[in-house]
């Protein structure tokens, strides 16, 4: 049998930064973080699914930053998904989509199951549409949610504000330099479980 050889595709889903720069990126952000702990190059200019992206490439990771609105991410998320699986074998490939959490407390980061419900995440929403588990039987499809703490008002005004207003360098030095910790440990959790399904 061959050796379990795993390589990860690390979408991040938000809004284009630098213009759109709020909690509602947090993916970004932590992305960006994810380079220094992973010890790559850190996100340059590039092309992932003929278009236009951030990205870092290392041995085992592939991190890209989705260039779309959060609302579109699917079409651009397939893609990436289609272009590394040409390149790769399914069975070695895991897609893992990198998202805010309003559920969460900032600081974290959690393991959410592929199938689970989207909780009115629209950027969730749009990959979900065009990306099914089932279809790929041999590789994990996993999201991993940054939180964002919920402000104490619920109604969708407050929330509105909470998510989208421009965010504070504090907590934007929370998502890049706390936050890609917890991935890195969720990124080698996700691998030991795959590893544990291919070679038991």
């Amino acid at each position: 049998m061959s050796k379990f050889s795993p390589r990860f595709l690390v979408v991040s889903l938000g809004n284009p930064l630098p213009e759109y720069s709020s909690l509602h990126s947090a993916g970004h952000f932590t992305l960006h973080g994810l380079t220094k702990v992973l010890r790559q190059t850190g996100i340059q200019n590039g092309k992932v699914g003929k278009l236009s992206c951030l990205v870092s490439q290392g041995p085992k990771y592939t991190l890209v930053q989705s260039p779309t609105f959060m609302n579109v991410s699917g079409p651009f998320v397939a893609k990436a998904w289609q272009e590394m699986l040409k390149q790769h074998d399914a069975a070695s490939l895991s897609l893992i989509i990198l998202h805010d959490e309003l559920e969460k407390k900032l600081g974290t980061a959690s393991l959410v199951a592929w199938d689970r419900s989207p909780r009115g995440h629209n950027g969730i929403k749009s990959v979900k549409k065009v990306l099914h588990q089932d279809k790929y039987p041999q590789s994990p499809l996993v999201r991993i949610a940054v939180g964002i703490d919920r402000p104490m008002a619920r109604d969708p005004e407050t929330v509105a504000k909470h998510v989208l207003d421009p965010i504070s360098a504090a907590k934007q030095k929370i998502l890049e330099d706390v936050v890609p910790w917890g991935v890195k440990t969720l990124l080698e959790e996700v691998e030991e479980d795959w590893k544990s399904q291919v070679e038991g």
